[in-house]
């Protein structure tokens, strides 16, 4: 070890994280800050103390390292982490966001939904900006691991010109008045569901698979009488070039998978030379234009976790680029496009035709 502490030219810091929100998902965010080499968990803020520690020891965390309180402005002053992941709820982000930029932080992950309009997204990506704060939306599903494969095959030319991607989302979880209870009884209360809430991870994923869309048309439905919102439902992308992307979703219908929460359906990618397909146990597999056989390519090598352990994976992410300088995916001002696009999505819906995207900031014209 050299005077500045480190050792064969890495540096032995780890990043300080301090989480805010200890709710259905707060699992998978603690599990990935425990195995993060690069960082610990000192902190974990939520109203329910005692949901907070609950969460922490069934992930095998040590209680007496990590500070529980209910104060989440308390926990952030005293401790100074060097990242604050929010996983409260989006009325709470904007306020915690604002708190977190007069602290010690160097940067902040906030989930998605991410605040609660555009308005307030983009008061939260200037009060980062003036306070020189790396501000990220937890947006995972670009970092599932049959996504990343799948751009890898597209840019090396395996599929040769892309036609067309589509997603079926078939959860099977939506069916019937207890639809959602036993796990997010939230959702049956979200006026904007199938899309604000879930499809909003394609709207991300196709524009990291295929680029930025040209236009967007959607056709809407509630299913379930049980639910506010929306739970099925179209939305395409149309491309300059004549591409399209297709999500195509029903929440309560399931598709065949050991676990249907692992994908949340299936992908086909569709090229001049072939076929990309992904199943729900997340093989990716290739047939060849003209061929009636199929290739794997990629199989996960963990099903554990979140969807591929994307979770980890997007906190990796950001802390190699905190240590060590590599390039930054999801900040915030780049996934504001994401919102003005769902907006977008649901005013096809409204007006049954396809809205031009050419308006960067509201996408207001009609085709």
């Amino acid at each position: 070890m050299n005077d500045d502490g480190e050792h064969s030219g890495k540096s032995l810091k780890k990043l300080r994280v301090v989480m805010v929100g200890a709710g259905f998902f707060s699992t998978f965010h603690v599990d990935g800050w425990l195995r993060n080499d690069g960082a610990e968990i000192v902190g974990l803020a939520d109203s329910e103390v005692e949901k907070a520690r609950a969460v922490l020891v069934a992930n095998g965390a040590d209680l007496n390292s990590i500070a529980v309180q209910s104060d989440a402005l308390k926990i952030l002053r005293g401790l100074k982490p060097d990242i604050v992941d929010i996983a409260a709820p989006p009325s709470a982000h904007l306020g915690l966001i604002r708190e977190a930029t007069k602290s010690t932080v160097t940067a902040i992950i906030c989930q998605k939904p991410f605040c609660t309009s555009l308005k307030e997204a983009r008061e939260a990506i200037r009060l980062a900006a003036d306070a020189g704060i790396k501000l990220i939306v937890h947006e995972n599903f670009r970092f599932q691991p049959w996504y990343r494969a799948i751009r890898w095959e597209i840019e090396t030319g395996r599929i040769g010109e892309v036609y067309q991607a589509t997603f079926r989302l078939r959860p099977g979880d939506g069916q019937g008045k207890d639809a959602y209870l036993s796990r997010q009884p939230y959702f049956q209360k979200m006026e904007r569901f199938l899309i604000h809430e879930t499809a909003v991870h394609w709207i991300d994923t196709f524009r990291f698979l295929l680029g930025e869309p040209e236009a967007v048309f959607a056709d809407l439905r509630r299913l379930n009488p049980a639910i506010a919102g929306e739970d099925s439902g179209i939305f395409i992308y149309r491309y300059g070039d004549g591409r399209r992307a297709v999500f195509d979703g029903n929440r309560l219908v399931d598709h065949v998978a050991e676990n249907p929460r692992l994908t949340m359906g299936e992908c086909l990618v569709e090229g001049s030379k072939g076929v990309l397909a992904l199943d729900g146990n997340g093989n990716l597999s290739f047939r060849a234009l003209g061929d009636q056989h199929w290739i794997v390519l990629f199989s996960p090598r963990s099903r554990e976790g979140f969807g591929g352990d994307c979770v980890f994976e997007l906190q990796k992410h950001v802390t190699d680029h905190l240590l060590k300088g590599t390039a930054l995916e999801n900040e915030a001002s780049a996934y504001l496009r994401n919102m003005e696009i769902e907006e977008a999505v649901y005013r096809a819906a409204m007006k049954g035709r396809f809205i031009s995207l050419r308006d960067s900031q509201t996408g207001e014209n009609d085709d």
